[in-house]
């Protein structure tokens, strides 16, 4: 069964419900491939490789959201200098790329402008299936990017093709969102630990 599958009396109750899937979710996530998440990051950010991030809809926005946590985040009482793009910002070249040629070409389009051997590419989808992000995992393991896929419901082929696959057992999209978006801000406040002393983490804010 799905969640919701029956109605609730009272938002607090649903609430509650809500609270507990997301609880579970977070527990799903395997802990091996979460520690090889971030060993590519922060292999990323050692490199002074560019790491590239994208998906759609509610996981545009947390691919957009990545980009202030990993560069500014990451950067703050560090040595590193993240560089870090979502590629479902740049607004001009989708509409664009999906006007002349396809929405599913979005994303491996501006990868085959931007990204070279070396770099990262973060995706980010529900589903897993979303074509325009297949595509672009796909063109990045042809074109020696690596690849780390965060998803939800079955995996589809992202959590397949990926080098390392953040999967969120649930089926329910705000759920497993919030799970991304928690994910995405473990890795930047993990990486920018691993550069930081221990009476300046004590001292600081995340």
């Amino acid at each position: 069964m799905s969640f919701p599958d029956k109605p609730f009396g009272s938002i607090t109750t649903y609430f509650e419900a809500y609270a507990e899937q997301v609880g579970k979710a977070m527990a799903s996530v395997p802990r091996s491939a979460l520690a090889a998440a971030e060993i590519l990051l922060r292999e990323a950010v050692e490199a002074d490789a560019h790491v590239y991030c994208c998906g759609n809809g509610g996981s545009a926005a947390i691919s957009n959201h990545l980009v202030c946590d990993h560069v500014k985040g990451i950067q703050t009482d560090t040595d590193f200098k993240p560089r870090v793009h979502s590629l479902s910002s740049t607004i001009e070249m989708i509409t664009a790329i999906a006007n002349d040629i396809s929405y599913a070409e979005v994303f491996c389009y501006q990868l085959q402008s931007f990204a070279r051997p070396g770099d990262l590419l973060i995706t980010i989808s529900s589903s897993g299936d979303s074509e325009n992000v297949v595509r672009a995992i796909q063109w990045a393991k042809d074109n020696g990017v690596r690849t780390l896929a965060m998803t939800g419901f079955s995996g589809g082929r992202s959590s397949r093709l990926a080098d390392v696959s953040l999967h969120v057992t649930s089926d329910n999209y705000g759920v497993i969102e919030d799970v991304h978006q928690s994910l995405m801000h473990v890795l930047a406040q993990f990486v920018r630990m691993g550069r930081m002393s221990r009476d300046l983490i004590t001292a600081r804010k995340f």
